[in-house]
């Protein structure tokens, strides 16, 4: 009999239980589910007051702790939690335990426990056990007048269930944390003091943004997540808003004992009464597909904090609980094109302890009417800063002229993703939708305002040479002066080339990026063929020392222009941005000119050398005359190393330019050795050689000084080299005749013909000496050789050192000369005259008279 009893007890039991599962909309099916998918992780709330125990047995009590609505689109969802406190000396069973729900307009529901309470089934002697119950109470959305039975199976009770007592939700029980007090709940199982601290309302285009600050203190051991909760802003009529967590602190962390704030956004409407309005949080039961009432907290008044920046004045903003300092500096403008040129700059620096991500951000310029001139905001948004790091944002933006300049602002709007829900709900309050749900998911996108930061109206200053400038950017501080501005010929153009010194002006290294550089003159952008120059050596500029950068660019030469404006910048991801900017309108300098005699230094990484002339000659031909200079490179170098290829042009007295053609050794340079280096070009007949002065300079290949065998693109540190041209009258013998870097010495030659023949025979003993001193390139010149017969006749051979002539002591060179009249000749001398010759036009070395001896023909006998 006990057995059979038993046994009938549990299946009534279970009976009991399948019918309380059955009274609401859940179905048996989705019971089963939870036994299978208990997800939703528990966040219990200390109950603002005790709501009463009930004994449901010896030693065993129930007591109310939490009492909580929400909207649903099938029916508002109750919850209670009931706290089963067992002090006997057994295990208790829950299936013996039942509670239900009365609502004023009498219906009785009974409560079912939510997903993660499921499973939920004994009280531990000893112990004590909480349980989260909802039941659907349909249009039910207030808590006044609820009540909820408790009942205990016993099988000596009508219908098995004996009532214990009924809990009445007090009437002015409020769930609703008070506005400033610290709460005691959990969160992912982890203790947490929460705490209402802000409610602040944006206004931006026309819409009202409110932004509600929440605090939470981690009272645990283990890092606390963000929960997933979803936040609404509730209003005394009952209306709600999702609220979209501040984009900056999506996936939050809260280290133990750490306290963050934690911001939530939501526009609401303009009419909006937002006294007494309250936080409400939410969680889904995603097994029950249901939404439940959390905690919720009552928010303080509501103000409107005043975003306006005053010129140069730090503003700080939090981001995930970091404070950020910013400014607005350097901001300057000037006129181009009927539009305000401005550039400023803005500084961020983390002045907290951890790193931050800055959010999205939206910058725009805008004026005192209220128009917008949006800007790139690719350098701010998504920008990585270390603890106590500074970053400077370079900004640019450009103004049509009609709209007033001096009382320009800059907005930083930030950018936040409202929820993702497309349940539009119920009509804002004021239109008598008292305790319906509106939610934002007609909104695609939170744009919140955060400051308003004043711009100063300064005018950009033209940048006088030799001047110094204060300059601060992303990479650091420094002072600039434009040390020479430049025009030179190039090719069929001519180079502007500005020269800039940069100063680091800070207690640590200026490490400078890869820079490029443009140029405007006038209104002409030259960019395209704008290149830039400087020392690799020099990227990282120690405290207090220098570097020297050369912006050059092509203009044609007949361009005149009254303003030249420089931009360096580097590239990053493929977006400019400025390192340096400036606009001058100074005269060029002229060019440097040293005297005859003097030397031309050139400065470099493994360049430096000096030059001087050795030598300029004129080859005076029919209808010009060649201008020969050589130059005498001297490296100044401690190892081995090629030398800066030198760019030159031959300058007339009355300001012709003439490109010279180089000829110069390509090997490298011992330390302390010499190359010689030659220039030519044709000129006019009409020029007087005195008047004749070089325009000598190293040229640029890419960002490098050229090396012999590379195109420059230009050159740069332009000197003028006033010329010596010499003229140096032949020798009257041919004992020493120089032919740079060669020596010819005649030794003797001798002349003979036989007595009836039509030639000559010459034979020429000579030295060739070549001066090893210094290297040089091709050697381009040739000796003629011209004989003059005793007839006043003359004949002439090209001598190409290496093949004709040999270098060294004691060679000989024959050569034969035919003429008739030699038949008859009896005696006499012929001459020998030397000729340097270059590109066709010749120069006479010298001249020497040698006999000729006749042979008379041998008789047989």
């Amino acid at each position: 009999m006990r057995k059979h009893s038993s046994t009938y007890v549990v299946l009534l039991l279970s009976t009991f239980v399948i019918s309380q599962l059955t009274g609401h909309t859940a179905s048996a099916a989705s019971a089963n589910a939870v036994r299978t998918n208990p997800a939703v992780a528990a966040a219990t709330v200390t109950p603002p007051s005790n709501l009463g125990s009930i004994s449901l047995g010896a030693n065993i009590k129930a007591t109310l702790e939490d009492v909580n609505i929400w909207s649903q689109p099938g029916g508002n969802i109750l919850t209670y939690t009931l706290n089963y406190s067992n002090g006997s000396s057994k295990n208790a069973n829950l299936m013996y335990y039942f509670s239900r729900v009365m609502t004023p307009g009498g219906s009785v529901i009974p409560g079912n426990p939510l997903s993660v309470d499921a499973t939920k089934k004994k009280i531990g002697t000893k112990e004590s056990l909480r349980v989260t119950y909802y039941v659907n109470v349909g249009k039910t959305n207030s808590l006044k007048g609820i009540k909820i039975p408790m009942y205990v199976w016993d099988s000596k009770t009508k219908g098995y269930l004996k009532h214990a007592g009924s809990f009445t939700v007090p009437a002015n029980y409020s769930p609703t944390a008070v506005n400033g007090k610290n709460v005691n709940t959990t969160m992912n199982d982890i203790p947490v003091i929460a705490k209402s601290e802000s409610l602040e309302l944006y206004k931006y285009n026309g819409k009202v943004y409110a932004k509600v600050g929440m605090s939470l203190t981690n009272k645990g051991s283990k890092v606390l997540s963000d929960p997933g909760y979803a936040a609404y802003l509730l209003s005394a009529g009952g209306s709600s808003y999702e609220l979209a967590l501040d984009r900056s602190q999506i996936s939050y962390k809260i280290q133990p004992q750490e306290k963050k704030t934690i911001y939530y956004l939501a526009e609401i409407p303009p009419y909006m009464k937002t006294d007494n309005m309250k936080l409400q949080f939410t969680q889904k039961d995603e097994a029950l597909k249901l939404e439940i009432a959390k905690s919720s907290y009552k928010l303080p008044a509501a103000t409107t904090p005043n975003l306006v920046v005053g010129k140069g004045v730090t503003k700080k903003i939090t981001i995930n609980n970091n404070p950020i300092e910013t400014q607005l500096n350097n901001a300057n403008v000037y006129a181009e094109n009927n539009k305000g040129i401005w550039t400023f700059q803005l500084r961020v620096k983390n002045v907290g302890k951890t790193a931050v991500t800055l959010p999205t951000y939206e910058l725009a310029v805008k004026s005192s009417t209220g128009t917008t001139f949006p800007i790139n905001a690719k350098g701010l948004s998504g920008l990585t800063i270390k603890p106590l790091e500074e970053k400077i944002i370079p900004l640019t933006a450009q103004i049509p002229l009609e709209v007033e300049q001096s009382s320009l602002q800059l907005q930083m709007i930030e950018a936040v993703s409202a929820p993702d829900n497309t349940d539009t709900g119920g009509a804002g309050e004021g239109k008598g939708s008292e305790g319906n749900n509106v939610s934002t998911g007609n909104t695609a996108k939170l744009t919140v305002p955060v400051a308003y930061y004043t711009i100063s109206y300064t005018l950009r200053p033209e940048v006088q040479k030799g001047v110094e400038y204060s300059a601060s950017n992303e990479y650091g501080s420094f002072t600039y002066n434009l040390l020479s501005l430049q025009r030179f010929p190039w090719k069929d153009d001519d180079i502007v080339v500005a020269r800039i010194n940069i100063k680091n002006s800070q207690s640590v290294a200026l490490t400078l990026p890869e820079l490029k550089g443009s140029v405007q003159v006038d209104n002409d952008d030259v960019s395209s063929s704008t290149e830039l120059f400087m020392d690799k050596e020099a990227s990282t500029i120690a405290p207090g020392k220098n570097a020297e950068i050369y912006v050059f660019a092509k203009i044609p030469y007949t361009q005149e222009f009254d303003k030249l404006k420089v931009n360096l910048f580097t590239t990053v991801k493929e977006e400019k941005s400025s390192f340096l900017s400036l606009s001058t309108n100074s005269t060029m300098n002229a060019v440097a000119t040293i005297e005859r005699g003097g030397s031309y230094a050139i400065t470099g990484k493994g360049k430096n050398a000096s030059v001087q002339e050795n030598k300029t000659i004129i080859y005076e031909g029919l209808n010009s005359n060649i201008v020969y200079t050589e130059l005498l490179l001297s490296s100044e170098e401690k190892r081995q190393s090629k030398m800066a290829r030198l760019q030159g042009y031959f300058k007339t007295g009355d300001g012709q330019l003439f490109e010279a053609t180089v000829n110069q050794p390509d090997t490298s340079a011992t330390p302390g050795g010499k190359q010689l280096i030659t220039y030519w070009a044709k000129l006019p007949k009409s020029v007087i050689p005195s008047d004749v002065s070089m325009y000598l300079g190293p040229g640029i290949t890419g960002n490098k000084l050229s090396e012999p065998g590379q195109e420059p693109t230009g050159f740069i540190n332009i000197a003028s080299l006033s010329l010596n041209p010499v003229s140096t009258p032949p020798e009257n013998n041919l004992t020493k005749v120089a032919l740079y870097p060669y020596t010819m010495s005649v030794l003797s030659s001798e002349g003979r013909s036989l007595q009836g023949s039509n030639t000559i025979d010459i034979v020429m003993n000579y030295n060739l000496l070549r001066d090893s001193t210094y290297d040089m390139g091709t050697f381009t010149h040739k000796l003629v050789l011209k004989m003059t017969d005793p007839y006043g006749l003359s004949q002439e051979r090209s001598l190409n050192i290496g093949t004709e002539l040999l270098e060294g002591n004691n060679n000989s060179y024959t050569a034969t000369f035919s003429n008739n009249m030699y038949k008859n000749l009896s005696g006499g001398a012929y001459r020998i005259t030397l000729y340097d010759e270059f590109q066709g036009e010749r120069i006479e070395l010298a001249s020497q008279a040698y006999s000729i001896k006749i042979d008379r023909p041998v008789t047989e006998k």
